[in-house]
């Protein structure tokens, strides 16, 4: 029994031929389609759309997020100085109006510092499944999403590490742009971008510690995961702060490339009077925020530099 990555046999939902389903926004109604070589997207209705003119919707309904907190060796090196950062994976969730869909706006609140991406890849579950072993898993697996698990880490400090305010404010999940099945996974490579510069990559297949089946049968041991629920599956190292006006994506060979642009917004009008934590710089929060630039490679920092440059001379 298979218990951790890497395994013997191809689960049915990797094996070919690819298909890809989007869900676009039309007239004012959501509408199902599947993508075409040619770019179009043909609709379940008939109807055909070019794509790359649609207005995407998260192409899941999920009645929860779960999100693994390390998954990748390199994330683990940067954070920890160790390969694998616990013996189990551990979780937070998301709240559902975190969901974006690709191309979307992704708010930084005028009194943030800190707005991380993590360019993760995300399994969507597309039957009930509870207390299933790591070999029954694969079969309630529906597909795969790029997404962006973006988070404002100046809240570090407060919700007793659940992260609730760190990675579910409104808008911090751009996935999509649609849910790919017949691809194998573990032979595609992770890329985030800002701006069109690489600050994120890394081989799935090479750097995963724990594998999407060991993962569903250790969350659905106790807890029921229902059809369209979202599991993302961690970074890799050098998560780092960007800024209004970057666009940042996630892309997944062969799976798809989710992006939405960095937009500034007010802070909220509670916070002028002094409700709740306020957003903190503290050391904590600038160890999230600001990682270990000792412990990546050297062309992913160049590269968020000459984002950086190029954003504030922009504007």
């Amino acid at each position: 029994m298979n218990f951790e990555f890497p395994f013997d046999t191809l689960p049915a939902v990797m094996c070919g031929p690819r298909v890809e389903r989007r869900r676009v926004l039309i007239g004012g109604s959501a509408c199902w389609g599947t993508m075409r070589d040619d770019g179009l997207l043909l609709l379940d209705d008939g109807r055909e759309l070019d794509a790359s003119r649609a207005s995407y919707l998260p192409p899941v309904t999920p009645t929860k997020v779960i999100a693994v907190h390390i998954s990748y060796r390199s994330r683990s090196i940067e954070t920890r100085n160790k390969p694998k950062p616990t013996d189990t994976p551990t979780y937070f969730t998301k709240p559902l109006t975190s969901l974006n869909g690709h191309g979307g706006q992704i708010l930084k609140p005028a009194d943030c510092k800190y707005l991380n991406y993590e360019g993760e890849y995300a399994v969507v579950i597309n039957r009930v499944c509870r207390n299933v072993t790591p070999d029954e898993a694969w079969s309630y697996v529906g597909g795969f999403c790029a997404a962006l698990d973006m988070g404002l880490q100046d809240f570090r400090d407060t919700d007793q590490g659940s992260m609730l305010r760190v990675k579910g404010a409104d808008s911090l999940l751009p996935i999509g742009p649609g849910v790919v099945t017949g691809v194998n996974l573990f032979e595609q490579t992770l890329r985030t971008y800002v701006d069109g510069l690489v600050v994120q990559e890394a081989h799935i297949g090479e750097e995963t510690i724990w594998a999407p089946n060991y993962v569903i049968a250790d969350i659905a041991r106790h807890i029921t995961l229902m059809p369209g629920d979202v599991i993302l599956m961690g970074t890799p190292c050098h998560s780092r702060s960007v800024d209004p006006g970057h666009y940042v994506e996630c892309e997944i060979t062969g799976i798809g490339r989710v992006g939405g642009t960095v937009v500034a917004v007010p802070a909220p009008r509670a916070t002028a009077l002094g409700v709740g934590h306020m957003p903190a710089d503290t050391p904590e929060v600038q160890r999230v925020a600001l990682g270990f630039d000792d412990r990546v490679p050297e062309y992913l920092k160049d590269n968020l530099r000459r984002a950086r440059h190029s954003n504030s001379t922009e504007r």
